[in-house]
């Protein structure tokens, strides 16, 4: 195997699901600009939008709930783009 080939900075991290506020601790390697504190510990914040609490596959919901609108923005810009008009 290589030498110094994988980070050596592994260190516990908050994730924060954005779209209904869950966190979960893990270890990453990941920058962070934000702190969060839990149980008193101080964490590094990393946000994120969507995690396998809020995900429709894992749970069971039909629908995603589009917390940034991008999805409408996106809809109201290029929605009818790719149809040809019928004549």
């Amino acid at each position: 195997m290589k030498k110094d080939l994988h980070p050596e900075n592994y260190r516990p991290v908050a994730f924060k699901d954005m779209s209904n506020d869950e966190v979960f601790i893990t270890k990453s390697t990941a920058n962070a600009k934000e702190t969060i504190e839990i149980d008193g510990e101080t964490y590094p914040l990393i946000k994120i939008e969507i995690s396998n609490t809020s995900h429709p596959f894992y749970t069971g919901k039909a629908k995603l709930v589009d917390t940034a609108g991008r999805v409408d923005k996106f809809m109201s810009r290029y929605g009818n783009r790719g149809k040809k008009a019928d004549k």
